[in-house]
């Protein structure tokens, strides 16, 4: 198994009445309400944090950016990536993942990950992303070809890394006259890519036709075997039978030395989802043209009062008790990660470590009973059930098929 560790990185140092005031801390909410001298310091912490777990030995550090809000201050995830190639020594650096349809320039973006590879000496996993809904808004990008540009951004850039230039793109949403970027990944025929999302059917088997990762982020036991079936039955359409290495999981985990502070600490898992400090506007979430149409209905529904949340509203004990966070010791944590992986089967594991407004302290405390204790252990498990990482199934890189999603290609000249 591949374990990594994951955190928002929060920018939790600022008035949270202000957000439950305003109603919303997504978007909208005011950055008066930002502090740079905090921001820098926490900028820092995490930085420092992400060392110390590959000094410890973690296998990867998970990376993603948003916009327009407290709860991620990484608004450009390549920036971070960069830096940790230079400062981190072993471990992978996980891009989950760089938003595809927010590119302007997909050749330059493919410049940025190519060096981030080569400085890294070849550790860089390229995920990409459809990004939020509200991230298109926040970008001034429109929500309705989210998903015909994040096919073509991801089609330009693998072209960049797999044949020679020059060539020339003329695509529905690209245009480049001269494509012969100086700029190339270490890793052959380019690094590994991997694709986060929710519950997004046609982003499962879009991932599945091209025979890469995909990694479910936080859904409950149920719902992540349907993505798996989806997947799997997508994957034997188009010639092969999936397994672990095709399967990822992110799931939020906080470790204590005691029971009660691990608790305590979990319930800032709570701060994305609003309790704490407000949540996106449902419409800005998902805004029209983003969503399947029927996605999009029960949304707006949701918005309007006619219906409940799509994705539900749990509480934090329902949470911990359907195995969605899991919080204790690290013998307590191991039984339900344990627990989990048998009933998920992943090959790939991101641990959400930390939220919130968790203590410096308290976080690398976090992190090193996470990296020391309870992931070797998890691993040893996983290596019993057969749960094998994409490098251990020696699993092909990419597997390219066509798809119906109109966008027009690009020949070469």
């Amino acid at each position: 198994m591949h374990l990594m560790y994951f955190t928002e990185q929060p920018m939790a140092a600022y008035d949270a009445k202000e957000g439950l005031k305003y109603g919303a801390t997504a978007l909208t909410f005011s950055n008066s309400h930002y502090d740079p001298v905090e921001g820098s310091r926490l900028y820092n912490e995490y930085l420092e944090e992400y060392i110390m777990a590959d000094e410890w030995g973690v296998d990867g550090i998970m990376l993603n950016e948003h916009h327009n809000a407290p709860f991620c201050m990484q608004s450009r995830t390549n920036m971070f990536g960069a830096i940790l190639a230079a400062v981190t020594k072993r471990a992978k650096i996980v891009f989950l993942g760089n938003p595809l349809p927010l590119a302007d320039n997909p050749v330059q973006l493919a410049e940025e990950i190519a060096m981030i590879d080569m400085i890294s000496k070849g550790r860089v996993v390229s995920g990409f992303v459809r990004g939020g809904g509200q991230e298109q808004l926040a970008n001034g990008v429109n929500p309705a070809y989210n998903r015909e540009r994040f096919v073509e951004a991801h089609d330009l850039v693998t072209k960049i890394w797999t044949e020679p230039g020059p060539f020339r793109w003329e695509g529905t949403h690209y245009q480049h006259r001269v494509v012969n970027p100086w700029a190339l990944p270490v890793q052959k025929p380019y690094p590994r890519v991997w694709i986060p999302g929710v519950l997004s059917r046609e982003t499962v088997i879009w991932t599945a036709q091209q025979r890469y990762p995909y990694i479910a982020l936080n859904t409950a036991i149920d719902a992540t075997k349907t993505i798996w079936d989806t997947y799997s039955k997508a994957a034997k359409e188009v010639g092969y039978d999936a397994g672990p290495e095709n399967f990822g999981y992110l799931i939020r985990v906080h470790v204590q030395d005691n029971e009660e502070k691990a608790l305590q600490n979990a319930r800032q898992f709570m701060w994305m989802q609003g309790e704490f400090t407000g949540l996106a506007h449902p419409v800005w979430a998902n805004p029209a043209g983003y969503f399947s149409p029927s996605g999009r209905r029960g949304f707006v529904e949701f918005a309007v009062g006619r219906a409940k949340n799509p994705r539900g509203q749990p509480t934090f004990e329902e949470q911990v008790a359907d195995t969605m966070i899991i919080a204790g010791t690290p013998d307590q944590v191991i039984a339900r990660l344990k627990h989990l992986i048998e009933q998920t089967r992943p090959g790939i594991m991101g641990i959400w470590g930390n939220d919130g407004t968790v203590s410096k302290e308290d976080r690398r405390r976090c992190i090193e009973l996470l990296v020391k204790e309870v992931m070797p252990a998890v691993k040893e498990h996983g290596k019993s059930l057969g749960l094998k990482d994409p490098w251990e199934a020696n699993a092909p890189v990419h597997l390219r098929y066509s798809t119906d999603i109109p966008v027009q290609r690009a020949a070469a000249e």
